[in-house]
């Protein structure tokens, strides 16, 4: 984890040594909740409700609580497993769109407390939140805004259920770092029994600044997720892609949670977007979000999570990892042998950072001055980040081996608490007494890895072509 509180001081506050030496911000800046968000970099979801039981996607509304009934369950299993793996946070499914609630709320018995498990005891999300804090994993919450069991779905009284709700778990089972909530919003259900479709309007019906600024007063230093932030956005896809070019930045004037057509902008974010929103990448290990038998030969392999790891946070974006709960109440041994897996090739492509100890010289630096050399990023540092003069927006790195190793991976980012800056840039090696041209890429922000052909070289450049303003690169390593 960063030391983020220290950089902002070093960067914003103009601690340096030289006041008027270090480089304005570019455009809107991470808060110090999403330079830590932005360092987490893999979390796990867990989808597990009624669903599991009935063998669902979406729950009507109508399902007994008396199927939720899990035989052995043992939240313990998930969070070491998903420590193990290399995960920071775990977001929770407290309720989906059937309305079923983990927790024994005391403001419906559509819940645990209904259930079979426990003989109505039960309370899974205090055992998930118990077993984070025992391992040291942050926690989060998803409560759909849509419920299809509440009898007062669409109208105004069910904002204020909603928001009690909220409170319920914010104050029982905080600290939560992130709040999850998507654009399923209405449409059919069984409402209480009433069985009929109910519409809302996605960008009034639940007030979110003031439902928002509710959570805020329990939890001031929650990230919020939705289709548009407004702390971190869906990247428009649930395929484990965030874009090639990737913004950390959008603009919200027009954008809510649910609306239509906005995919695109999601998934690329904007150049010149007033808000920092990042994107996060939430994606299935299986095809389902809950945990279905027939799917236990479809988890997806370790490989395949590695390369939906290159294409999110190698993108600049957090990868959120859905991991379904079986019947029994544990991560199936298919997924759990899948995360190890793809635990053991994280480990073994990325064990040495051919970077380190190497000579590395740039093209230029800002006033020559030890606080913006080039040495800094590969010094391991995170506070510490090359820069050039203010006029200079475009320059290289080399970095020259005494033995020529051959590498696969460059991975490069940029000083956050400056903002994003880097436009295009692209990567070279020498071979046979020329510069041979074998990656480019377009934004970097906070983490970018590219991936090709492996190729022995004795040197490697990395050019930065076009930025919005002048360079601020923390680290660069190569594998």
């Amino acid at each position: 984890m960063r030391i983020v509180l220290f950089i902002l001081c070093a960067t914003l506050l103009n601690c340096s040594s030289d006041k008027t030496e270090a480089p304005s911000p570019i455009g809107p800046l991470p808060n110090v909740n999403q330079l830590v968000w932005h360092d987490m970099e893999l979390n796990a979801f867990v989808h597990f409700t009624t669903n599991t039981f009935t063998d669902k996607e979406w729950g009507y509304g109508d399902e007994a609580p008396s199927v939720f009934n899990p035989s052995t369950m043992n939240a313990e299993q998930w969070i070491i497993t998903f420590k193990e793996a290399g995960f920071k946070g775990v977001i929770l499914t407290c309720k989906h769109h059937d309305g079923f609630c983990l927790w024994p709320s005391e403001y419906t018995d559509h819940s645990v407390k209904a259930s079979s498990w426990k003989n109505g005891k039960g309370d899974v999300v205090k055992d998930v939140a118990d077993a984070c804090r025992k391992h040291d994993l942050k926690f989060g919450i998803y409560l759909s805004p849509w419920d299809r069991n509440h009898k007062d779905y669409g109208k105004p009284e069910y904002v204020s259920y909603y928001r009690s709700q909220l409170k319920e778990l914010f104050t029982n089972y905080g600290p939560v770092f992130e709040m999850w909530f998507d654009g399923a919003n209405g449409g059919d259900g069984y409402y209480g029994g009433s069985r009929e479709k109910r519409s809302i309007n996605g960008a009034t019906y639940y007030k979110w600044p003031a439902t928002l600024d509710s959570v805020r007063k329990l939890e001031p230093n929650v990230i919020f997720f939705s289709d548009a932030g407004p702390g971190v956005r869906w990247v428009g896809n649930e395929k484990g892609v965030a874009g090639e070019t990737n913004w950390n930045t959008i603009s919200t004037d027009t954008l809510y949670a649910g609306k239509a057509g906005i995919e695109k902008v999601l998934n690329s974010g904007s150049e010149n977007g007033t808000s920092w929103i990042p994107a996060e990448v939430d994606v299935s290990i299986r095809p389902g979000w809950f945990y279905h038998s027939r799917e236990d030969s479809l988890v997806k392999s370790p490989e395949r999570l590695f390369e939906i790891y290159l294409t999110s946070v190698g993108r600049g974006s957090t990868l959120l990892l859905n991991v379904p709960p079986d019947r029994r109440g544990l991560l199936h041994e298919n997924d759990v042998a899948s995360l190890q897996g793809f635990k053991k090739i994280l480990d073994q492509e990325f064990k040495t950072n051919l970077a380190v100890n190497s000579k590395i010289t740039a093209s230029t630096s800002r006033g020559n001055k030890q606080e913006f050399s080039v040495t800094n990023v590969n010094d391991r540092n995170p506070a510490t980040y090359w820069a050039t003069a203010d006029n200079v927006a475009a320059a290289n790195i080399e970095i020259n081996f005494t033995t020529p190793p051959t590498i696969k991976y460059v991975l490069l980012q940029e000083f956050l608490p400056l903002g994003q800056r880097v436009k295009s840039f692209s990567v070279e090696a020498w071979k046979e007494n020329q510069w041979l041209k074998i990656a480019e890429g377009t934004t970097i922000g906070h983490k970018r890895i590219l991936k090709f052909q492996p190729i022995t070289t004795e040197k490697i450049r990395i050019n930065f072509t076009e930025s919005k303003g002048c360079l601020a690169i923390s680290n660069v390593e190569l594998y």
